[in-house]
């Protein structure tokens, strides 16, 4: 029998399982591509809170990858969380080893409620050691401007911000555009040569976990053969997808993502599914 391609997060974890590790690996499911994870942050955490972050011992975070490249066809990886600079250090060191075939970094660097998560020896170690490797990067708004030290306040400044971060190392650039003003989200990726959008209707909910989402969805499209421009314009819908379909797990304000959003409903007499058919 032949092995499945593989797609890898290397990422915290979220015990309330909306965001981290538990939604790259329901992502990646949802998409027939085989998880693997290796768990660079633990954290206590529900739909209102994060209430306590444990780092894992930095050799047993190079255990775990070695572990999944020693025995899987990994197609792809997705890095989210990495607490600080001897973790991000850490996964450099793994992946320039393993050298894997596509890497998706979404540089998670700042939280929901704008306080930013990692010290500025943090941020140089992820610009000088994992943007050069990144197939493409995944930043948010407030992402790229801790990344490139200045605002970004309209379409015209994300565009020049795509240039910028490029210069930066990483193959391409998908700009998140959510923070930005306007009645319509778009995304927008910059490869060097060409430019593309992804537009959707801005939804009133706030969701918990699309950057993640978004990001192994890209990886999991990898791994299914897709071109980054396909992946990516597939990815952006599929988050826009689950998010229009989320629903409240706790009782917190947020939007917990529906990742299986588009697996068939129940038929009649069937037990409650999660979602209401639209």
């Amino acid at each position: 029998m032949k092995r499945p391609t593989c797609a890898l997060t290397i990422a915290g974890s979220d015990s309330g399982g909306g965001a981290g590790i538990q939604a790259d690996l329901k992502t990646f499911a949802a998409h027939g591509v085989h998880g693997l994870s290796a768990i660079a942050a633990l954290t206590a955490q529900n739909t209102r809170a994060v209430t306590a972050v444990q780092v894992p011992p930095i050799a047993f975070l190079r255990a775990q990858i070695d572990a999944c490249f020693d025995d899987f066809r990994i197609g792809a990886v997705k890095i989210g969380m990495l607490a600080n600079a001897r973790v991000i250090n850490a996964v450099a060191d793994a992946l320039e080893e393993w050298k894997p075939k596509v890497l998706v970094l979404d540089p998670v660097m700042v939280a929901s409620s704008g306080a930013r998560l990692l010290q500025p020896a943090a941020l140089q170690a992820l610009r000088t050691r994992l943007l050069p490797l990144a197939s493409v990067i995944t930043p948010n708004i407030p992402e790229a401007e801790l990344l490139l030290g200045h605002a970004i306040s309209n379409g015209a400044d994300a565009e020049a911000a795509l240039v910028e971060l490029l210069a930066l190392g990483a193959r391409a650039v998908l700009l998140k555009g959510g923070h930005l003003p306007g009645k319509e989200m778009i995304d927008r990726l910059d490869n060097g040569r060409q430019l593309h959008e992804f537009v959707h209707p801005r939804l009133k909910v706030s969701g918990h976990g699309t950057g993640c989402t978004l990001a192994s969805a890209i990886a999991a499209n990898a791994c299914l053969g897709m071109s980054l421009a396909d992946a990516c314009a597939d990815a952006s819908d599929y988050v826009h997808g689950a998010l229009r379909h989320g629903y409240r797990a706790g009782r917190g304000e947020v939007t917990v993502l529906d990742h299986f959003w588009k697996r068939p409903l129940p038929s009649p007499g069937s037990a409650n599914p999660v979602r209401k058919k639209q």
